[in-house]
């Protein structure tokens, strides 16, 4: 007999026709598939500087940080970034060019950012942030930044032509029904 705390996917196998281990329920079959996490955020620039954020939360508080973090359900990659630069610090964006799309394998996510300006310069802290600030570039960089994704967008910002890249970004429903 199982208790409630032995149920569903437990136990780790390569399930038939895959090529990876996962993990499987040995009552049904249902295999729970682990797949990266996406972090979407922007470089917000206003009159040649860049905001930042300093996280009030962990991983890494105390630390500055661009507007960032896990992209939700039901949103685009440039929703997300938008709507974490709200949540962040206040901030309404116009998204610009993607910069970059950062692989940190190690522990299952995917960043995404773009390039931004602020519509508006009003800000305001956000439950994350601890404090908000506009830095020049040079000082950016030489701040004990939270993660390493949030140098390289800064410096693949500043490396890229100003158009960066024109990223497609459709919103794709379910597929339509066959009679």
């Amino acid at each position: 007999m199982t208790t409630q705390g032995e149920r569903g996917p437990r136990l780790r196998r390569v399930p038939e026709g895959d090529d990876r281990e996962r993990l499987v329920c040995p009552d049904c079959e249902y295999i729970a598939y682990e797949n990266p996490k996406n972090v979407v955020g922007s470089v917000p620039v206003h009159e040649g500087k860049v905001l930042l954020c300093r996280r009030a939360i962990e991983p890494r508080r105390g630390h500055w940080t661009l507007p960032a973090g896990f992209m939700e359900l039901g949103e685009t990659p440039a929703e997300g970034a938008a709507r974490e630069a709200m949540e962040e610090a206040g901030a309404d964006l116009e998204l610009g060019a993607l910069i970059g799309i950062y692989s940190v394998v190690h522990i299952g996510q995917v960043h995404i950012f773009y390039r931004s300006t602020l519509r508006s310069p009003e800000l305001s802290v956000g439950t994350e942030s601890l404090e908000l600030g506009f830095f020049t570039f040079d000082e950016a960089l030489a701040l004990d930044l939270a993660f390493p994704t949030v140098r390289h967008a800064i410096e693949d910002h500043l490396a890229l032509p100003e158009a960066g890249f024109a990223p497609i970004e459709r919103r794709l429903g379910p597929p339509a029904r066959r009679r």
